[in-house]
């Protein structure tokens, strides 16, 4: 194994990266903790990686940076004991810099068992800027939040958000301009339908269906079946189907279970729970809860689901178009998700779709593809200004397609805008 460890240093040593696509992550180069990036499958987190170790290589010696993917075939099966033939095929190749400073870089690092215990004793006792990459969240809410707590920085890698897709298709970013507006609209319906994973941009339907269908297979097998042992993969893939085909709706433990149920599924309320989990540790969805007083009150009451990218919800939706609102939804979930977990849905006498702490500030804001309905209007600048009064907020947002405009009731303004606009202006 430390052959094959110094192979793959060398050959990464003398490979050149190119067409590295920066991302909008302020990571830093040189830090005293461990860097850990998370993050679903193919969310860009190997590019961010190498996006870092070309600026590294502007500023000190090549050698002095390792990288490793450990999903790389050579290195199967990788145990944790072998993880020390790394350093010492390294100094075995450069022996001069032991006294040096090394950086390195570890990419999908949960593929190794017990990881963790490698990762902090380097740490702790060499000269090494660390970097990690996973594909799980229990690289954040357990195994780093345990085995590493106080010693890391941790960053959640998602798809290319709206402002980073225009980028990629070197699409101009100038809402004064009506060409340019009338790009980014355009370009906006294609990353309502198809997401932001790169692989996928610029492909035509069939082989974007096909490529996020190949993603999602990656992560329901690699990421939960064959790291859970899940024996039950039909219940697994049914329960799949059913959340990228509901994104936006509430949901009932109970009311799943019972539906599973009476299709025929022997399964146990916490079999659906614990699935659930796991989708949600691959970073393949994500549950909303209710915003409540208590943690208690938020667990009895039912969860919203969103998806990691939109262009999952068409693998199974042919009729994705019929699904604007809830389209919309997702991506205005996925829009804060990036900026904060502190995030809810509030419901008194009405629904208001987000409630978000961002920085320190609270925000307010409701999702509808259109408003051009009185009551659909109503009923929306109503939940605003509900919950308006109960956190003693002054602004509430509402995104919509295309409308923009201020409306005050009672010293409260509602900001009523369109998406593109609420995504590329950064008002949160």
């Amino acid at each position: 194994m430390k052959e094959i460890f110094k192979r793959l240093i060398t050959d990464f040593i003398e490979k050149e990266i190119k067409n590295i696509f920066p991302r909008d992550y302020n990571i830093p180069i040189e830090s005293k903790k461990i860097i850990s990036l998370v993050g679903v499958r193919r969310s860009g987190k190997s590019s961010i990686l190498f996006d870092l170790i070309n600026k590294l290589r502007e500023i000190i010696p090549r050698e002095n940076i390792l990288y490793l993917n450990f999903e790389d075939d050579r290195l199967y099966p990788l145990e944790l004991a072998s993880l020390d033939l790394i350093l010492e095929g390294y100094f075995e190749l450069y022996p001069h810099k032991r006294d040096e400073k090394i950086y390195l870089f570890l990419d999908e690092v949960q593929v190794v068992k017990n990881w963790e215990l490698y990762v902090r004793r380097v740490y702790d006792n060499e000269n090494i800027q660390l970097y990690i990459t996973g594909s799980s969240a229990k690289l954040l809410s357990t195994e780093i939040a345990t085995s590493l707590r106080g010693r890391t920085i941790t960053y959640e890698i998602f798809p290319f958000s709206f402002e980073e897709y225009l980028r990629y298709k070197e699409i101009a970013i100038n809402l004064n301009s009506s060409k340019s507006l009338s790009f980014i609209k355009n370009e906006l319906l294609n990353y309502i339908f198809d997401g932001g994973f790169a692989e996928t941009i610029n492909e035509d339907k069939a082989i974007s269906r096909k490529i996020l269908s190949d993603y999602l297979e990656l992560i329901v097998y690699k990421d939960i079946v064959d790291r859970y042992n899940i024996t039950n993969r039909s219940v697994l893939k049914s329960l799949n189907k059913y959340c990228f085909t509901n994104i936006a709706i509430l949901v009932s433990f109970t009311k799943l279970y019972n539906d599973f149920k009476s299709q025929g599924f022997k399964i146990s309320k916490d079999t659906i729970f614990n699935y659930l989990s796991h989708l949600e540790d691959a970073y393949a969805i994500f549950t909303l809860p209710i915003y409540r007083n208590s943690i208690k009150e938020e667990q009895r009451n039912p969860k919203k689901i969103y998806a990691i990218d939109n262009g999952f919800k068409k693998i199974y939706d042919y009729a994705i178009d019929k699904d604007m609102s809830k389209l919309y939804e997702n991506i205005v979930y996925l829009h804060l998700r990036r900026q904060t977990k502190d995030l809810y849905y509030f419901k008194q006498s009405h629904e208001v779709d987000f409630y978000a702490r961002i920085e320190g500030k609270e925000y307010l804001v409701n999702v509808s593809y259109t408003i051009e309905n009185e009551k659909t209007r109503k009923r929306e600048i109503d939940g605003l200004l509900e919950a308006m009064e109960y956190f003693h907020l002054e602004n509430g947002y509402l995104i919509t397609k295309d409308e923009e405009s201020v409306v005050k009731i009672e010293g409260k303004k509602t900001y009523v805008l369109p998406l593109y606009k609420y995504l590329l202006e950064r008002v949160l």
